[in-house]
C-alpha cells in the first residue's frame, strides 16, 4: 500500500522491485544507518523490551516508549502493516550485571508485604494508564514472562544439549566463552568482563561473565517453577525476550528496540542465545538514549527519581510527549521543570495556529493536497533520516508561519486553509501525536492554580525579606486581571473577582 507520500522523492517506496523504502535506520549492531528492508514486504515486525513492573513508570520509560510509538506511527503512515510486541517482565529481572542477584519483583513484593503477582498486576495496570495519558498506542501483544516459563525451559535445554550452557548446583548458566562474538553489540571483550561480588556465584561459574538462564530456588522462594535441575527454580532475565519475540514475530523479525541501558547485558545476552538456538533474530537493533534530570543520571539514590504520575501533577502529559519528541531518540535529553514550562509556550504557539485553521475551515470541503505539499515532503525527509523528530517539528513550525500568513489575508483561500489543517492533523497528530484531535478542552499550559502557587510563594518570600515594593507589585498586577489576594493569620489565599 502506497500512502500520501508516494509522490515525494523523500517519503516514497523505491520502485526497484524489492519493496524497500528510503527509510534509513541507525542499526546499533552495525554502528551505521541502513535501509529499512523488512523481512516480509509491506510488513514491519517490532519487539521492544517492556517494563519490569515492580514500581511506577518514570521519565526514562516515557522517553523509550514515546520514541518507539512515533516510530510505529510513522511506519503505519508509510503503509506498513505493523505487528508490535512489548513484553512485561514480571519475574526473572535479577540484580547485578551477570543476572546473579535478587529478583526485583520478589524484593519489592517482600517490601510491600504482597504476593508478587499482586505487585506485578498493579504496576502493569498503572504503566498502561500513564502510557495511555501520553498517547502511546498499546502493543498488539504484551506477553508476560511468567506466561512463557515452559518455552524458556525448552530453550535452555536446547542450549545445554548444544554445549552452550551448563548446569551448576541446580542453576543453569550460559557459557559466554563458547560465543566468539559475545560483546559485539556493546563493544566489550570477554576478557574484560568481571563477575559478581559473591564468592559462591563465582565458584558456580566457569567464567565470571557467564549469565544465569535459570536459578535454583530455595524452599521459601515465592516465585518458583518445577525444573529438571534442582526440582524448583525460576528464570533469569535474559531468556524471556528471546523466547517471546520469536514466538510471536518469527525466528527473524525487523526491529528489536529498547533503552541504551539494555545493550549490556540484556540485549547482548539475547543475541548470544538466539545465535545458539539458530534463530536469525532481529535485523535492526534500535536503542533510545538516556534521560537525565538537571544534568544528572536519574536514580533513587540521587533523590532525582521522577515518576510519570509525579510529573503529571504539574504538567499536561501532552507537554511531556512534546518534550520527548523535540529531541532525537538517540540523543541524551535533560529534564527540568523550566524546560517543560518553556516547551509549553512553544507548543501552545503551534496549537494556536491549528485552532485558528480549524475555526476558519469550511465544513464539508475536502482536502486536495494542492497546497503546502512541500512541507509534507520535508517532514518525510526528516523522518526517513532515522526518525529525526526535531527536524520534523521544525517543519511544522515553518508550516505554522506560512499558515499564519495565509490567515492574515483579507480573503484567505479556503482550500489552502483545509490543506494546512490536514497536514497539521496528519503529521503533527497522527504521526508525532502532539496535536490532539480536539483542542478546545485540552489546554496544555500550566493551570491557574499551579501559576498562583508560584506567585504566592514569591510574594511570601518578598514579604519575609521586607521587600514590600515587589510584594505589592504582584498584588496590584493580579488585581488588574481580576485576581484578589486575601491575607489572614492562617496564610494567604486568592480568588477570582466576580466582576471579572
Amino acid at each position: 500500500k502506497i500512502m500520501d507520500c508516494q509522490n515525494s522523492q523523500f517519503g516514497s517506496w523505491v520502485i526497484n522491485g524489492l519493496g524497500i523504502m528510503p527509510l534509513q535506520i541507525y542499526n546499533t549492531f552495525s554502528g551505521q544507518k541502513e535501509l529499512f528492508n523488512p523481512v516480509h514486504d509491506g510488513h514491519a515486525s517490532i519487539y521492544v523490551c517492556g517494563p519490569t513492573v515492580y514500581g511506577d513508570s518514570h521519565l526514562g520509560h516515557a522517553k523509550a516508549y514515546v520514541s518507539f510509538d512515533i516510530i510505529l506511527r510513522y511506519l503505519r503512515y508509510c503503509g506498513f502493516k505493523t505487528f508490535y510486541v512489548q513484553n512485561i517482565t514480571d519475574v526473572g529481572h535479577l540484580l547485578g550485571d551477570n543476572n546473579d542477584g535478587e529478583d526485583r519483583m520478589l524484593k519489592r513484593a517482600l517490601e510491600l508485604g504482597q504476593e508478587p503477582m499482586v505487585v506485578a498486576e498493579s504496576f502493569t495496570r498503572r504503566h498502561f494508564e500513564v502510557m495511555d495519558m501520553l498517547g502511546v498506542i498499546r502493543p498488539d501483544i504484551s506477553p508476560r514472562a511468567t506466561g512463557h516459563i515452559p518455552e524458556q525451559l525448552e530453550a535452555i535445554e536446547i542450549l545445554i544439549k548444544k554445549g552452550l550452557a551448563y548446569e551448576s548446583d541446580g542453576s543453569v548458566y550460559f557459557d559466554i566463552g563458547k560465543d566468539p562474538d559475545y560483546g559485539k553489540l556493546s563493544n566489550r571483550k570477554i576478557e574484560e568482563m568481571k563477575g559478581g561480588a559473591r564468592v559462591k556465584i563465582r565458584l558456580e561459574k566457569r567464567h565470571p561473565g557467564d549469565f544465569a538462564l535459570w536459578k535454583k530456588a530455595e524452599k521459601d522462594h515465592l516465585m518458583r517453577w518445577r525444573d529438571p535441575y534442582s526440582g524448583w527454580g525460576y528464570p533469569g532475565w535474559h531468556t524471556e525476550c528471546v523466547v517471546m519475540s520469536t514466538r510471536y514475530l518469527g525466528k527473524e523479525f525487523d526491529i528489536h528496540g529498547g533503552g541504551m541501558d539494555l545493550k549490556f547485558p540484556h540485549h547482548e545476552c539475547e543475541i548470544a542465545q538466539a545465535k545458539g538456538l539458530e534463530k536469525p533474530f532481529a535485523r535492526k537493533w534500535m536503542h533510545t538514549n538516556i534521560l537525565t534530570v538537571e544534568g544528572q543520571k536519574m536514580s533513587k539514590s540521587s533523590g532525582n527519581f521522577v515518576t510519570l504520575y509525579d510529573v503529571f501533577k504539574k504538567f499536561n502529559p501532552l507537554i511531556v510527549r512534546y518534550f520527548i519528541a523535540a529531541s532525537h531518540y538517540r540523543s541524551v535529553v535533560d529534564f527540568s521543570e523550566n524546560t517543560l514550562v518553556d516547551l509549553s509556550t512553544s507548543l501552545q504557539r503551534l496549537l494556536q495556529t491549528v485552532r485558528e485553521l480549524r475555526k476558519s475551515k469550511v465544513e464539508g470541503m475536502r482536502s486536495t493536497g494542492r497546497y503546502f505539499e512541500e512541507f509534507r515532503e520535508l517532514f518525510c525527509q526528516a523522518m526517513d533520516d532515522d526518525f529525526s523528530t526535531p527536524k520534523a517539528i521544525a517543519v511544522l513550525f515553518d508550516l505554522s508561519r506560512e499558515a499564519n500568513s495565509l490567515l492574515t489575508e483579507k480573503s484567505p483561500n479556503p482550500e489552502a486553509i483545509l490543506d494546512a489543517e490536514n497536514l497539521f492533523s496528519t503529521l503533527g497528530g497522527d504521526i508525532l501525536g502532539i496535536i490532539p484531535e480536539f483542542l478546545e478542552n485540552e489546554p496544555v499550559e500550566m493551570n491557574l492554580k499551579d501559576v498562583m502557587d508560584i506567585l504566592l510563594e514569591l510574594r511570601t518570600k518578598f514579604r519575609k525579606n521586607k521587600d514590600f515594593e515587589n510584594a505589592d507589585l504582584i498584588r496590584e498586577r493580579l488585581e488588574k486581571i481580576g485576581i484578589v489576594f486575601k491575607d489572614s493569620p492562617e496564610g494567604t489565599t486568592w480568588e477570582k473577582n466576580a466582576k471579572n
